[in-house]
């Protein structure tokens, strides 16, 4: 049996999602460079420091839900995965936490916060927040 139409169903799906996830990625950039803008001229960083580590994890939600809608479509009861999120996302949260911290005050009294997720490049916690939002959707289960 043919399923051209159901491939071409699922295809237009998860292409309109990554147009969809794509542009909110291009906003969050502009809005970035803007937020880093002020920051030059107010010499205020934790704005950027904040919108630097949240928006991936927005990011890491968005590319979770395509597939949150299918299951949600099913009839089953809901749960959540308790060793998943402490195994993958807590770790993760652990990273964006104490990267948000040292840009606080309350930061510069931890001096045990690991150096390298402090003045290593973003790209530690661009990851950890992408892993962080994507696993909390995916900790959601149909039972």
């Amino acid at each position: 049996m043919f399923k051209g139409g159901v491939q071409i169903r699922r295809f237009i799906y998860y292409f309109a999602w990554t147009i969809g996830i794509g542009f909110i990625i291009y906003l969050g950039m502009r809005y970035q460079i803007r937020l880093e803008e002020e920051a030059k001229k107010n010499f205020e960083l934790l704005p950027v420091v904040l919108f630097a580590t949240l928006f991936p994890i927005v990011i890491g939600l968005f590319l979770r839900v395509p597939k949150l809608i299918i299951e949600m479509k099913q009839d089953k009861q809901w749960g959540f995965d308790w060793v998943k999120f402490i195994a993958i996302a807590l770790p993760s949260l652990y990273i964006i936490t104490f990267s948000i911290l040292s840009y606080t005050p309350l930061g510069k009294n931890f001096t045990w916060l690991p150096d390298i997720i402090i003045f290593s490049s973003p790209t530690i916690q661009v990851i950890a927040g992408v892993v962080l939002g994507y696993t909390f959707l995916d900790s959601l289960m149909k039972e």
